[in-house]
């Protein structure tokens, strides 16, 4: 049975990611989950200078899922390759790192020190605040994904994912701007905001207010947006958002995404990456499916 799958010419050994944010850089899940039998690891995000996050309160549960305003706390790509990247090469499964910056020059910067380091892919988080944009995120408007796509593929040695935000009114035209631009493929989707207030101290009860929603709840608009883009762009996607069991991923394997990433799941149930493996390699078994591409956007 195959199910392995490429993505711009890097093959994983089956279509199952972390989600970037939810398994650091897997140090701290090693004793739960083999690293080897994963697709890929995906990295928290990391930016060019160590960033401190946001003030706490910064996570708060939800119906259905959680929101969290971490704001990207990470002690810069220096420590990230002396450390994180370090121990990640030890294992057999692919390495993407999550870039993050708050402006274009950051992200560049990033890129080009990861250059040599042997990293397979670049996810490039463009749900960041652009502050020389009065913070609109770079993947809020066309234009502004468009320009940092193509300056980063000018720079950067490996292929790169544009990671989406779903906080658009058309999230195709973002996808295509990141298609016409050079993106190797693009990911979805990132957290939906949200706000949870106490209504007993009458306040937010997020320090940022706002917070980005991850969960079994947003799934089935994950799904929708990933069959809008795999029916507007040619490159690969990676679906994302609520996935909990093997056939949530499943779903998103058929709406057309060619991988996928576990990302909230992996607090509440740590072997929840493998288990879906499993549950994948289970379901092609039962229906007599040798080849994971036969199932991959078979639903129109």
């Amino acid at each position: 049975m195959n199910t392995s799958v490429k993505i711009a010419g890097v093959e994983l050994k089956n279509p199952v990611m972390t989600g970037s944010g939810t398994f650091g850089s897997g140090m701290e899940y090693g004793e739960f989950v083999d690293l080897n039998r994963l697709g890929a690891v995906v990295t928290k995000g990391v930016s060019n200078v160590p960033w401190p996050g946001n003030p706490t309160p910064r996570v708060a549960e939800v119906y259905g899922g959680m929101l969290n305003a971490i704001g990207l706390q990470n002690p810069g790509v220096d420590v990230f390759i002396e450390r994180d990247l370090a121990f990640l090469k030890q294992f057999d499964t692919k390495v993407i790192v999550n870039i993050c910056g708050k402006t274009v020059e950051d992200y560049l910067e990033v890129a080009e020190k990861l250059a040599d380091t042997g990293v397979d892919l670049l996810e490039v988080n463009v749900s960041c605040p652009n502050v020389k944009e009065g913070a609109i995120a770079f993947g809020q408007k066309a234009e502004a994904l468009y320009d940092i796509t193509s300056r980063i593929k000018a720079v950067a040695k490996q292929p790169i994912i544009m990671k989406l935000s779903p906080n658009v009114t058309d999230i195709t035209e973002m996808a295509r701007a990141a298609e016409s631009a050079g993106a190797d493929a693009v990911s979805l989707i990132n957290t939906l905001t949200g706000v949870k207030i106490d209504i007993e101290k009458r306040r937010f009860v997020l320090a940022n207010k706002t917070g980005g929603m991850s969960g079994p709840a947003i799934k089935p608009v994950a799904v929708r947006m990933v069959w809008q883009c795999a029916n507007a762009v040619k490159i690969p996607i990676i679906g994302m958002g609520g996935i909990a069991t093997a056939q949530d991923a499943i779903e998103f394997l058929m709406a057309g995404a060619t991988a996928v990433a576990v990302g909230a799941m992996n607090f509440v149930n740590p072997y929840a990456t493998v288990e879906v493996i499993e549950g994948i390699g289970e379901f092609l078994q039962k229906h007599g499916i040798d080849d994971i591409h036969e199932i991959i956007g078979c639903v129109k």
